[in-house]
């Protein structure tokens, strides 16, 4: 594995870390910062709008920037908005801190994607790109968990002051670690845009919007399933979490390799075992073994839909994939947003605390029947997905540098 591979991975960590830690962290906040729960629950969307709305915009102005320098300013900002959060003297330039500390989030996974799939040798570039989101897999399996107790015993200061530090480590593991990569010729924000708009591209996202909102109708409230339905106590719902970040790690492993083989398959069969694990879920929450064999289920087969989503988008794109790959994040945010929106409007409407599960299924198969309609308009055309040549076009990392040298 290429050591730069390994920047991207602690990157991912830290960007995972602050993304889930606050759910956590929402009553010391409250408590804090003399403010309700359910008022402090507005730093989680915060963060959401700051990924939603800062993946294209910070991916377009960027576009034109050597890939390595783009992910060290990145990280910068990064550092630079979890030590406002730390420091913020009140709830309002939290909000504003976590918003900055969000902006970064889907441009890096963006343009770490395309970099990689670029490292990599041909075959094997999606299996890069998984390699870097286990960093985002593993911050659910610790990170957050550690953060979390951290913030409760130290403050919830001290825990973004910790991953401020990851990202000043991040910072010099990018600048040490990943290689100078050349730009393709005729690169910039028009020919970004283009590739952005191209049909096969908008349906991707539009798969990544309705699948993946499948798993947050259902995660967004796991722990009040756990405590409601299940009978776990509450402090046994950290470890239906870590279980959940387990299942994660299991599907970004998985999905690497299969994707590598069929990326088309992969999504298809992916999203079909979400909705079905999903039904099942609906049953297995009422019994404690079986509700947590089910969310490790959970947790891998919804994340093995990310990384032939992310390939699928950077192959569509393929001449320009950054702002493509970018705003794909944007799309698993609104997936965040819009799940968890429509499972508490399912609880809210009194159909019950596992109603969630139901609607994240019907979600999953919208996400699959999106899929296979862009599949087989690609069929049509003409124009396929072949295994192990996702980025036939994107220059791999050998000639870049010999661009770069020329």
């Amino acid at each position: 594995m290429p050591l730069a591979l390994l920047a991207l991975a602690v990157s991912a960590f830290g960007i995972g870390t602050t993304e889930f830690v606050m759910m956590g962290l929402l009553p010391n906040v409250a408590g804090d910062l003399h403010t309700s729960v359910p008022t402090a629950g507005y730093l989680v969307s915060a963060y959401a709008l700051g990924v939603v709305v800062g993946a294209p915009l910070l991916a377009a102005l960027g576009a034109r920037l050597p890939r390595k320098l783009m992910l060290v300013l990145l990280m910068v900002l990064f550092t630079i908005g979890n030590l406002a959060s730390a420091l913020a003297p009140t709830f309002g330039l939290l909000v504003a801190a976590r918003v900055l500390a969000g902006l970064p989030h889907g441009a890096f996974f963006g343009v770490g994607s395309v970099v990689a799939a670029q490292l990599a040798a041909r075959g094997r570039q999606a299996r890069a790109v998984a390699t870097m989101f286990l960093g985002l897999t593993v911050a659910n399996v610790v990170g957050v968990p550690t953060a979390t107790l951290l913030g409760q015993h130290l403050g919830w200061r001290a825990t973004f002051l910790v991953v401020a530090g990851i990202g000043v480590l991040a910072v010099g593991a990018l600048a040490l670690l990943v290689p100078p990569i050349a730009r393709e010729e005729g690169a910039g924000l028009a020919h970004e845009v283009r590739a952005l708009g191209a049909p096969q591209v908008l349906l991707a996202l539009l798969t990544a919007v309705f699948g993946f909102a499948g798993v947050f109708a259902v995660y967004s409230y796991l722990a009040s399933m756990s405590t409601e339905v299940t009978g776990f106590s509450e402090t046994s719902v950290t470890l239906v979490l870590a279980l959940f970040g387990t299942g994660m790690t299991l599907g970004a492993l998985a999905a690497g390799r299969l994707t590598d083989r069929a990326p088309r398959a992969t999504l298809y069969g992916s999203l079909g075992a979400l909705a079905v694990v999903l039904v099942l879920f609906d049953f297995a929450v009422h019994v404690k073994w079986a509700a947590l064999v089910t969310v490790v289920l959970l947790g891998a087969v919804g994340f093995m839909t990310t990384t032939p989503l992310q390939m699928l988008v950077m192959h569509k794109a393929r001449h320009a994939p950054t702002l493509a790959a970018a705003s794909n994040h944007s799309a698993f945010n609104l997936a965040n947003a819009g799940g968890a929106w429509l499972g508490g409007a399912a609880i809210a409407a009194g159909w019950g605390w596992t109603s969630p599960t139901l609607v994240g299924a019907a979600l999953a198969v919208v996400g699959l029947a999106i899929a296979v309609t862009a599949g087989a308009l690609d069929r049509d055309s003409g124009s396929r997905v072949v295994a192990g040549a996702h980025l036939e076009h994107v220059p791999q990392h050998q000639d870049a540098e010999t661009a770069g040298h020329a």
